[in-house]
């Protein structure tokens, strides 16, 4: 079954090559082009004379001018001087070439029914690095709790505590710890971040206690807030919940 769509990927991919070719190959031959278009320009000419429209010397040396791009058509390619060019057939072989030469290369290396052979190495890689992670945030977890109530580190330190865990989507988690900080020191920046990852948590749906939250810190925000508008939204999609 993929094979039908990779040959019509194909096919959607050379399309507008292939309508491009068939348009060059209806235009006519550039010689009877140039001929006709010079010879009713000489018409032209001789009508505006006669009608008056244009001076003698002013139709002599126009007409001087086209006689002398006439001349110039015999340096044009003949119809049979281009057949010693590529073919049409030649050049509709070659775009159709093109995918199934890609295809032989494909299948040089590669199947359809293989699986990701990489796949398997940045998954163990992903999965060191979580561990790593996790050894440095129960780190600074533990020291933490070394840090007496009351001591201004304390509130970074639970801030920074929820950024770490935010960063990897343990929302949970990071709201957990940045609800630690404001109780420490009320911010309501903080507050906002601690009301938004609360309610990622709990897949989109705002409780009570999380419309409470972002209630306090529309509250204590400043004028100038950049997320005053967020908070605001998630107030009125709370009252319609």
């Amino acid at each position: 079954m993929i094979w039908i769509g990779i040959c019509l990927l194909g096919a959607i991919a050379l399309l507008p090559a292939l309508l491009s070719l068939r348009r060059t190959t209806l235009l006519r031959d550039e010689r009877k082009s140039a001929l006709a278009l010079h010879q009713a320009q000489l018409a032209e000419l001789e009508r505006d004379l006669n009608e008056g429209m244009i001076a003698a010397s002013e139709h002599d040396s126009a007409r001087l001018e086209i006689q002398r791009r006439l001349l110039g058509v015999d340096s044009l390619p003949t119809p049979e001087a281009r057949k010693k060019g590529a073919s049409t057939g030649t050049i509709i072989a070659s775009l159709a070439g093109l995918p199934v030469a890609a295809i032989a290369l494909y299948l040089a290396v590669g199947h359809p029914s293989l699986p990701a052979q990489p796949l398997a190495p940045r998954l163990a890689a992903i999965q060191k690095e979580d561990h790593r992670n996790d050894a440095i945030i129960d780190r600074l977890r533990e020291q933490l709790k070394l840090i007496p109530p009351g001591d201004p580190s304390l509130f970074q330190g639970y801030v920074l505590l929820g950024q770490a865990e935010a960063g990897r989507d343990h929302y949970a988690a990071a709201a957990q710890a940045w609800r630690s900080a404001i109780e420490q020191r009320f911010d309501p920046e903080v507050a906002a971040r601690a009301a938004e990852a609360q309610m990622m948590a709990e897949g989109g749906h705002i409780s009570a206690e999380t419309a409470d939250l972002y209630r306090r810190a529309l509250d204590a925000a400043p004028a100038d807030a950049p997320w005053r508008m967020t908070v605001q939204q998630r107030i009125a999609q709370s009252e319609h919940q």
